[in-house]
């Protein structure tokens, strides 16, 4: 096998025969890249190779399930990718388009197999990517990602006898049995089903059904172009939209998926839009009733509530804050025996005896349902105004390049740190820590916080802020973190502000 060529030339020869792929694709915890601008179908096979490869190399049973979402060229990458598999002498059971969680749920359905899902996720047309792992519930993280990235790119993926193909059948209706079993709702509910024509409107809306829940349908129709908004339940567009369909339909909630399903937005009976970091308190509160004690983790996007709300602490509950990503929010649940997890931008990890650990837009749309079922004399909006009340952003992400990015980043951070050390004051107030587990996370001494990281996904750093004493404070320690990041001029534009 040669070594993939960094430069993608399209509309060359070559472009059509030899593998060529740029090597920043490869990520903290799965691999995205545009396409056919960075990567081309030989690059994907050589990748197909190397997965088929890492697997040998790990001892793991040559079997894997391969799905891909519902964006026009993912069929073609799919094929590609299932192919080098083929070399490696993996057998391949291919599941046919499918959400993420679903990929995952195949593991577990047909014996422990791997799992490639061809996705990019809620990246916007033009992207491709593969979320992979060999043992589910987890999936790879750093260390497999940096493993097959030099066995990719050096060239040293190793064809051998004895791949094979089958289309499996059956996944889907395993899959509702498994998150649905016998569970209907006894409380009538109304709710808004936002898929923004993303592959989850395949099967969303029958899932609502299967409850007994009444459905409002919003952008369920199969559309690979998009045309309504890119479907990222963490993105204001998304929400405002979401906003405006509960306020027509006069429905008990919305529930928003991202492009691939394995995420879930919410927005209340009154059409407010509630991040998902306060889904996860709310989420977090009632479970903790029914199993006390319990751990959970949360990424340090996420709000301090985790940590400071009296009923979790009542409860006996206690808070991880951890890494931002879904690879290694999998891990830390497992490894800590966490109930759940939750991250600011929409993933979940139910682990047992909720979910199986992975994360799960569905998942997490029956168990919201349940929660209704268990208060009914509650509504979404009540719960939310339950909580201590904070201020805070949307995630925020100025444009900084995938070359460049963890460089400024190293460099942001040793700025924060270097204020937290001077003793300085931040937003008027004193700094209690920078955590710098994840970027940094410049705390502040009544609890409110801001945050700047590198996206895993994206050219860009992330931005987040909470307050808990006021809408000036939030944005004054907006303005304090702004001001160190504008130290460097590579930075661009936010996508969105507040």
């Amino acid at each position: 096998m040669t070594k993939p060529i960094a430069d993608v030339t399209p509309n060359t020869w070559e472009f059509l025969r030899d593998p060529m792929m740029t090597p920043t694709g490869f990520r903290e915890y799965d691999a995205r890249w545009k396409y056919p601008d960075d990567i081309n179908l030989p690059g994907i096979t050589a990748l197909g190779l190397g997965i088929g490869t890492q697997m040998f190399r790990h001892g793991r049973k040559p079997v894997i399930a391969v799905g891909n979402d519902y964006r026009d060229y993912s069929l073609t990458i799919k094929n590609a990718l299932m192919l080098g598999l083929m070399q490696a002498g993996v057998t391949v059971k291919d599941i046919g388009p499918c959400i993420t969680p679903m990929a995952y749920f195949s593991s577990f359905h047909l014996g422990g197999t791997a799992v490639a899902m061809v996705t990019a996720s809620h990246n916007p047309n033009g992207w491709t990517g593969v979320k992979m792992g060999f043992e589910m519930p987890l999936t790879h993280g750093p260390d497999e990602m940096a493993e097959l990235r030099d066995i990719v790119l050096n060239g040293k993926g190793e064809p051998r006898e004895g791949g094979g193909y089958a289309f499996t059948d059956g996944v889907w209706d395993a899959y509702m049995d498994d998150l649905v079993g016998d569970f209907k709702m006894t409380r009538k509910l109304k709710v808004v089903c936002a898929t923004g024509n993303g592959t989850a409107a395949a099967f969303a809306p029958d899932l609502f059904r299967r409850l007994g829940v009444e459905v409002v349908e919003s952008h369920n129709t199969l559309d690979y172009t998009f045309p309504h908004y890119n479907p990222n339940p963490e993105a204001m567009e998304m929400l405002h939209d979401m906003s405006a369909s509960v306020t027509a339909s006069g429905a008990d909630f919305a529930l928003g998926f991202d492009g691939d399903g394995d995420r879930c937005g919410v927005v209340d009976d009154e059409g407010e839009e509630i991040f998902a970091d306060k889904v996860g308190v709310i989420m977090a509160r009632d479970l903790s009733k029914l199993y006390p004690g319990s751990t959970f983790v949360a990424d340090v996007k996420s709000t301090g509530l985790f940590a400071a709300d009296p009923d979790l602490i009542a409860n006996g509950a206690k808070a991880d804050y951890w890494k931002t990503g879904h690879s290694h929010m999998k891990r830390r649940v497992h490894e800590l025996g966490a109930l759940a997890g939750f991250e600011k931008s929409g993933h979940y990890f139910l682990a047992e005896p909720i979910g199986r650990g992975y994360d799960d837009g569905m998942r997490v749309a029956v168990e919201i349902c349940k929660l209704m079922d268990r208060n009914p004399d509650k509504s979404m909006s009540d719960l939310r105004k339950a909580l201590p009340k904070t201020w805070s952003t949307p995630t925020m992400s100025p444009y900084a390049s995938d070359t460049e990015k963890y460089d400024i980043l190293d460099r942001l951070v040793a700025r924060l740190t270097a204020k937290a050390e001077a003793g300085e004051s931040f937003a008027g107030r004193p700094i209690k820590e920078v955590v710098t587990v994840n970027g940094a996370r410049v705390i502040l001494d009544n609890g409110s916080w801001g945050l700047v990281r590198a996206s895993s996904n994206t050219p860009n750093l992330v931005v987040v802020c909470e307050s808990a004493e006021s809408e000036e404070e939030l944005r004054a320690i907006f303005d304090e973190i702004d001001i160190v990041i504008r130290t460097e001029p590579a930075v661009g534009d936010y996508d969105q502000t507040f």
